[in-house]
């Protein structure tokens, strides 16, 4: 496996967590950009980068993934929240050939989650007497809410449930929306909890991740698998290869 020089773009706890687990695995993490030092995202630094990875905040996220694209620098990014012009970077990455890795979330079994509630909702929508609903529970400095993970989860739901049309924040009457509540407290890293109910029973499916490590690693991955790489890439075809 080649030595990558990593350019990180974010240093807060996720990027903290990202540089350690770079080092583990033999990569040179050369520069990480924050606020305090923006002037060292230039191109003459862009050129040294292999790839660089994307873990800031979702006001600045669109305008890094683009400078890194139009420097021909590899992108993964993992920022949240910013979502809605996913396709403007989609359109620009497959027109120019460039390469740009995207996940709500890096951790493996989170993508593991994400087959297991696309493969139960397909299930469970002939049995109109469950309702379902999704809670989230994060550290209390995260600025999205709900969380990335957790409309990743309501949206593929939606795809396969034809009596579900739409999520909601916090609670719902509508039997064709989903809720979602969101919780920020102390440092938690992450839980996610899709839950089935009806008269009878309860029907639960859950991820907690006991650290930052999980997600970190799963960054890293995702920049070695892109080096050398064109086009638009997810979890999805890492975990499929």
């Amino acid at each position: 496996m080649k030595s990558l020089n990593i350019l990180l773009i974010g240093f807060g706890r996720m990027g903290h967590e990202i540089k350690q687990v770079a080092e583990e695995r033999q990569h040179n993490v050369f520069l990480t950009i924050d606020n305090d030092n923006q002037d060292d995202f230039s191109p003459e630094n862009l050129k040294k980068a292999d790839v660089a990875i994307e873990f800031s905040v979702p006001d600045a996220a669109y305008d890094n993934i683009m400078k890194c694209m139009k420097n021909n620098v590899p992108v993964v990014s993992g920022t949240t929240g910013w979502l809605d012009k996913f396709y403007d970077i989609r359109k620009y990455c497959l027109e120019n050939e460039s390469s740009f890795f995207y996940a709500s979330n890096f951790s493996i079994g989170v993508n593991l989650l994400f087959n297991v509630n696309r493969h139960l909702a397909k299930m469970m929508d002939q049995y109109s007497n469950y309702q379902v609903s999704i809670e989230e529970t994060h550290h209390k400095h995260k600025l999205d809410a709900p969380s990335g993970t957790a409309v990743t989860i309501a949206e593929s739901i939606i795809e396969e449930m034809n009596r579900i049309n739409e999520w909601k924040e916090e609670s719902t009457d509508s039997e064709e929306a989903i809720p979602v509540k969101s919780i920020r407290k102390n440092e938690i890293p992450g839980i996610h909890k899709v839950t089935y109910e009806s008269e009878f029973d309860t029907i639960e499916i859950k991820h907690s991740a006991k650290s930052r490590k999980g997600f970190a690693l799963g960054a890293i991955v995702a920049a070695e698998y892109i080096y050398n790489k064109s086009g638009m890439f997810s979890m999805d075809d890492l975990l499929n290869t």
